[in-house]
């Protein structure tokens, strides 16, 4: 074994996932079926529930996605002992795309572009100017699109990952990057064009030219709470402790600051330009969003998203702790899911807010399913990539610290 002799072979296995994954593929079915009965009792706030849910997950997918092919063109090492989690999260899009199909479904009843033109009375000229670009069949090609792009790079960025640790080829780490370099540019578009589908044509009279790097900018800041949440996982259940140590956890730290602030640039410009600017045509979303108890979301998310974690991980200290740089990863996640349904639910509920049980279903069962493919896969192979170049010198940079009991 090409790693610290230290390391056994039996710590770089995950044991436990083939019951996990039980457990999880069957609360995943049963709330999926829960939640599909509540299509018959409300189909809008079913389809609107599911959208928060899916887009949820695949923006931590695609963050993912991101994380690991920056770690690849920059060639850093400080992430390599923790790169398989990322690398297993992005391997799951192509199967991801399956649960897009109700969303497809449901286009009819959340994206009133849908309409006929005579059907959506003052914008009817507009709809008319975009149809070229918001019609069905197109929609649906986007997504072939897009999730054959995110598909490939993630399943070819996973399997060069395992055919490394089985053959030692360090070639495959300069396939890796070369895969990467035109894999990020392909990213940069369609992840863009997705948050345009998903989430902004919910209101078709509405735009923003920097939406679609609002979407990346919110997944990527997700993506990297989700991976301290994860190396704390697998700490308290008695995994890594010998490979990923606190100043990994500070590495993650540091870069969630980061992306903290790069979140909090890209929201607030956006706000600002269409505050300033204050044209009806472009003012009207956020009003709908910031009236009506809207307004209370959009406040929490803001202090849980952007003030309390940029105040308490500007300090050295929380960010190598598990339980302060824990709980606020955690609230970033949360925080997440709140901003996702304060962006779709006013879209139904205009008057209001208003909260709709078919949300917790719909969490649960493809959470449950999300993460189940995630323990299924990880626990398959190693959950270190051994013979990457430079995990010693990754290793060693932070063997000073001792690591998590």
């Amino acid at each position: 074994m090409s790693m610290n002799q230290k390391i056994t072979e039996d710590e770089l296995k995950f044991t436990e996932s083939r019951d996990i994954t039980k457990v999880l593929f069957g609360v995943g079915i049963v709330a999926l079926i829960v939640s599909f009965v509540g299509y018959f009792l409300n189909h809008e706030a079913f389809f609107l529930s599911y959208l928060v849910s899916y887009v949820f997950f695949a923006s931590i997918a695609l963050g993912a996605l991101f994380f690991i092919m920056s770690q690849y063109l920059t060639r850093a090492t400080w992430s390599l002992a923790l790169l398989r989690i990322p690398e297993t999260i992005s391997a799951n899009l192509a199967i991801w795309a399956i649960f897009l199909i109700p969303v497809l479904l449901g286009l009819s009843t959340m994206y009133e572009w849908t309409q006929s033109v005579s059907t959506v009375g003052a914008h009817s000229e507009l709809l008319a100017h975009k149809r070229r670009f918001l019609n069905i069949p197109f929609f649906i090609i986007r997504q072939i699109i897009y999730f054959a792009v995110w598909g490939y790079l993630g399943w070819r960025l996973y399997r060069s990952s395992i055919e490394m640790d089985r053959t030692g080829d360090w070639g495959l780490n300069t396939l890796m990057r070369q895969t990467s370099g035109p894999g990020m540019f392909l990213f940069a578009i369609t992840t863009a064009f997705a948050g345009f589908d998903w989430l902004m044509t919910l209101d078709f009279s509405w735009y923003s030219t920097i939406f679609g790097v609002y979407f990346f900018a919110m997944s990527l800041q997700a993506i990297y709470a989700v991976l301290i949440l994860a190396v704390i996982y697998f700490w308290k259940k008695g995994y890594l402790n010998n490979i990923i140590k606190k100043a990994h956890l500070y590495d993650l730290g540091e870069q969630l600051l980061g992306f903290t602030v790069f979140y909090a640039y890209i929201a607030f410009s956006q706000f600002l330009l269409i505050y300033y600017a204050n044209s009806p045509e472009e003012t009207h979303w956020f009003i709908n969003r910031l009236t009506g108890g809207y307004q209370y979301l959009g406040y929490f998310y803001m202090a849980f998203r952007i003030a309390i974690p940029f105040f308490v991980l500007l300090n050295k200290d929380p960010k190598s702790k598990p339980k302060i740089v824990g709980t606020v990863a955690g609230l970033i996640v949360f925080s997440h899911l709140v901003e996702l349904y304060w962006i779709v639910m006013p879209t139904l509920y205009t008057d209001s807010v208003h909260f709709t049980w078919l949300i917790i279903p719909c969490l649960i069962g493809l959470g449950c399913i999300f993460t189940g493919f995630f323990f299924y896969r990880f626990g398959k192979e190693r959950m270190v990539p051994i013979n990457a170049p430079r995990l010693q010198e990754s290793l060693r940079n932070h063997e000073n610290v001792n690591s998590v009991q």
